[in-house]
């Protein structure tokens, strides 16, 4: 898989990609910090990586209808949000992700289920 953190994300769950051999990158580590929603999606949609995030506005299929992008997927936290939270839903993305093509879905990764968009 190739992934793009959001800034929200920041570096503190890229490990847990490059283990098993994904390629990753950041918001912050382009530069691209403060960015629009827009910009970073077209950018993703650019690179062709699947963007991971905690902004909830990524979920709007209006907005950004999932099978124009190479993925999306947001991660559901409760509050306050804490890095083993955030380390946890990673883990079951990338387990659930294994053999998957995440081309033009949109995966709401929470505790123990990933809920997926289905425009049918």
């Amino acid at each position: 898989m190739k992934a793009k953190l959001d800034e929200n994300l920041g570096n503190r769950a890229i490990e847990l990609f490059r283990e098993p051999g994904h390629e990753v990158s950041t918001v912050f580590g382009q530069n691209l910090g403060g960015t629009s929603d827009e910009d970073l999606i077209g950018t993703c949609r650019m690179e062709e990586r699947v963007l991971v995030t905690l902004d909830l506005d990524f979920s709007n299929v209006l907005r950004f209808p999932p099978r124009e992008y190479a993925g999306i997927v947001v991660l559901r936290l409760p509050h306050p949000i804490e890095l083993a939270a955030i380390r946890q839903r990673i883990r079951v993305l990338l387990q659930a992700a294994e053999g998957e093509e995440l081309s033009g879905r949109l995966w709401i990764v929470e505790q123990d289920r990933i809920r997926e968009y289905d425009p049918e």
